[in-house]
């Protein structure tokens, strides 16, 4: 039997391998490219960055990086694709893409009240919304 300690090395040796110290990228699925780009960029305020490809619309958002892609399987996704960490200003995030004519999305869950369009539990608030093909973004006080 391996110890209980070995095994926890070996995961947070893991965690220096191969992914663990790479960049992550967000990529949402859409079938309108242009739409899209109206949405991400014109909306959310995300900036254009380089890319190769004319199918793939590369976003820049802070340090990170967010690939919008024309798909055959755009508008299949029913749970969160991508979640902006955005600290206390959720408020004021919130209220200015309402303004911009984004809805957000409620949803029942426990142990969490709603104020306004941010779910909150306990020091965590999140609000969810959609982009035009239906994929669900959040933002989150992280």
């Amino acid at each position: 039997m391996v110890p209980q300690v070995e095994i926890e090395n070996e995961i947070d040796a893991g965690r220096t391998g191969a992914l663990g110290s790479k960049e992550a990228v967000a990529t949402i699925a859409v079938k309108d490219l242009k739409v899209a780009r109206d949405f991400y960029v014109g909306k959310l305020g995300m900036t254009k960055g380089a890319g190769g490809e004319p199918s793939v619309l590369t976003l820049e958002s802070g340090r990170s990086k967010v690939f919008v892609y024309e798909s055959e399987f755009a508008q299949t996704n029913k749970a969160t694709a991508a979640t902006w960490l955005v600290g206390g200003d959720i408020e004021s995030i919130v209220r200015d893409l309402k303004n911009k004519g984004i809805a957000f999305e409620h949803y029942d869950m426990p142990h969490t009240k709603r104020e306004g369009d941010i779910h909150v539990s306990g020091k965590m608030k999140v609000a969810w919304f959609k982009d035009p093909e239906g994929n669900i973004l959040s933002l989150v006080n992280g």
